[in-house]
């Protein structure tokens, strides 16, 4: 939710939320974690980038999931726990799920990978995932 100057609530969809995260992520990459031959510069920012659009795609598949599971939905506890209800539902979005634990959460928040090419192939893995919402 937004809050607005005069404290009034707007309500925002998950999908519209999940994409602001996704444009939040590509900016902290552009404007500070810098690219020089294929590498990014600052770790610091990738790791922060990386975090925030992985937050996306769990944002996504919560969403997701309460579409498919309606009043029996309960937040996922785990990736393992993800990955076992969305195998039920769609086996491409399972494997988006699963380039994006690799890409993102892995590589990019938990080891701070410097590839340009792993974030970006990661962040558009994350814009497929959208369409699912």
């Amino acid at each position: 939710m937004i809050m607005t100057n005069e404290n009034t609530e707007i309500t925002t969809l998950p999908a519209q939320e999940a994409a602001r995260y996704l444009q939040n992520a590509r900016e902290i990459l552009s404007e500070k974690a810098g690219k020089k031959d294929g590498l990014y510069a600052d770790v610091k920012y990738v790791k922060m980038a990386a975090g925030t659009a992985y937050s996306a795609a769990l944002l996504i598949l919560d969403e997701y999931l309460k579409q498919k599971e309606g009043i029996k939905f309960i937040k996922p506890k785990s990736i393992e726990d993800y990955i076992s209800r969305i195998r039920k539902y769609d086996k491409k979005l399972l494997s988006l799920l699963v380039d994006i634990y690799d890409e993102l959460h892995l590589a990019g928040y938990y080891h701070g990978t410097r590839s340009v090419n792993t974030i970006q192939t990661g962040l558009n893995n994350v814009t497929k995932m959208l369409a699912y919402i």
